[in-house]
């Protein structure tokens, strides 16, 4: 009896996990923004700035960092985090509406 390699099936494997961390990402992502949209809520409630330049900054050296030793482009790790960042903050105005 002989193996065959079936590239089909390994490409069906790599795939079923590449969804499952997907399905993970989102998951976090809507749980990030459900703390972000909290600490909207209460930046709104004390009439504190929606933004924070020093920490944005701060956070993106953190995640280039993490990038780096983590294999992944730090500038794709910083162009990820920016998006996140202009999100929370147009929901950090839209809780001042």
């Amino acid at each position: 009896m002989t193996d065959q390699f079936d590239p089909l099936d390994e490409l069906s494997r790599h795939r079923t996990s590449i969804d499952n961390f997907d399905a993970a990402l989102i998951h976090i992502l809507a749980e990030r923004f459900r703390k972000t949209k909290q600490v909207g809520a209460l930046k709104a409630k004390y009439n504190l700035p929606p933004s924070d330049k020093g920490r944005e900054k701060s956070q993106i050296e953190h995640l280039r960092k993490l990038a780096k030793t983590s294999d992944l482009d730090p500038d794709f790790a910083e162009k990820f985090l920016e998006f996140i960042i202009r999100e929370v903050i147009q929901h950090h105005n839209q809780a001042r509406s």
